[in-house]
């Protein structure tokens, strides 16, 4: 059989074998996932510089800790942009969903910043850096890996599911030290293979969506696992190994 290329696909630009598609498919991955990091960890820093601004205001910590509602506010807030992005994605322009997961991250600020208040500075730094190690690890191997995790997916969400229960129980009823350590235990694992799979799950998302309208929408949403697991993360592992004031 002649080999040949179509000179109209050639001069198009469209890849005419099976290495410069393969080659196609590599860049454009890349360039999603560059992007799905790239809001994640902008997200992240947000979060961050909120907290440390608005913790240093004068009223911050009787807002956060008083008997007023604003506390459950701040701290309920950032649940709901998370049911609007997941729940209303479809019907979200892109940039609508953008715009929202910059707010979102900017009210987890305000809701993150009760931590300066009850861990050191230097904990919460170590504590951070930690995490970002762990993230970007488990992160490489939930990309790189051949093996397929989906089946963790499931044990997963009945763990986060089991976890809140948990906290909630001993938040109002149990009141245990010894409960809330094993929570936090349990909650780093959890986000831990939760960062993994969902790094997959999403890699996996590109080959669906590349060269569709949703491509910019699925970043955002992609963004956004990741900044919750790693918030998620994040916050267990401080208080299992952060100094208190």
């Amino acid at each position: 059989m002649a080999n040949w290329n179509d000179p109209r696909a050639t001069a198009a630009g469209i890849p005419t074998s099976a290495t410069e598609m393969d080659a196609a498919v590599d860049a454009g991955l890349r360039s999603y996932m560059l992007s799905v990091y790239n809001y994640m960890a902008s997200g992240v820093l947000l979060t961050g510089i909120v907290a440390m601004l608005f913790s240093r205001w004068d009223g911050a910590e009787a807002l956060l800790f008083g008997p007023g509602p604003m506390k459950w506010v701040i701290m309920l807030a950032p649940l709901a942009f998370v049911m609007v992005l997941s729940f209303g994605i479809h019907k979200l322009s892109t940039a609508a969903a953008q715009a929202l997961y910059w707010v979102y991250a900017a009210v987890m600020g305000l809701s993150m910043a009760s931590i300066f208040f009850v861990f050191t500075g230097t904990s919460i730094a170590q504590t951070f850096f930690a995490t970002a190690a762990a993230f970007l690890g488990l992160s490489l191997y939930g990309y790189t890996t051949k093996r397929d995790l989906t089946g963790m997916g499931t044990f997963l969400i009945m763990g986060v599911i089991g976890i809140l229960v948990a906290m909630l129980l001993n938040a109002f009823i149990f009141q245990s030290g010894a409960l809330a350590m094993a929570i936090s235990v349990l909650g780093v694992l959890i986000f831990a293979g939760l960062t993994a799979y969902d790094t997959q799950k999403i890699k996996s998302m590109y080959f669906y969506v590349q060269g569709t309208d949703f491509v910019g929408k699925s970043v955002v949403m992609g963004a956004l696992t990741l900044y919750l697991d790693f918030v998620n993360m994040f916050t267990f592992l401080l208080n299992l190994l952060g100094s208190r004031e």
